[in-house]
């Protein structure tokens, strides 16, 4: 029974050291992968933006072709210009409100280029102190895993 117990403990001391010994030797691997993994995500997002851009460019121009007067109701909106009609009443944007929306939309961006794609437990190990910790842990973890619970040695009954 004494055998099985030394066993079972060798066993969870010894996988439990050499997992966190392993892990803090490819803790740059997996930084890099998620890095990668991240930037493809985020390109993959790009390309089907880019897709419904194209899209929607296809259905304007087949709208324009269709009807001639929408380039008419579209130009001060896609070109600025101004139009002749004065029985309507255009409103303008005021530089507070320009700069309020500017300043939200660079906000917006910072916070998202500032989120980090890299789990939690990922970002707290690959801090250099952390990852020396971490081997140092699973190393006496090993050790004292073949020391205490290793293979005991009988002596021999010639004795």
């Amino acid at each position: 029974m004494q055998g099985v117990f030394r066993f079972v403990v060798f066993c969870i001391f010894f996988a439990f050291g050499l997992s966190s010994l392993g892990l803090s030797i490819i803790c740059g691997d997996l930084v890099s992968y998620y890095s990668y993994k991240g930037l493809l995500t985020a390109s993959q997002t790009n390309i089907d933006k880019l897709k419904s851009l194209n899209d929607d460019y296809d259905a304007l121009l087949s709208q324009l072709q269709q009807d001639p007067n929408l380039f008419n109701r579209i130009a001060r909106v896609t070109f600025g210009t101004e139009q002749a009609d004065d029985a309507t009443a255009y409103p303008r944007a005021r530089p507070e409100e320009l700069s309020a929306a500017r300043s939200a939309l660079a906000k917006k961006i910072a916070e998202s280029a500032d989120e980090s794609r890299l789990p939690k437990w990922l970002l707290r190990i690959k801090q250099p102190q952390r990852r020396v910790a971490l081997f140092l842990a699973g190393s006496v973890l090993i050790i004292i895993s073949i020391i205490f619970f290793g293979p005991v040695s009988r002596p021999s009954e010639s004795d």
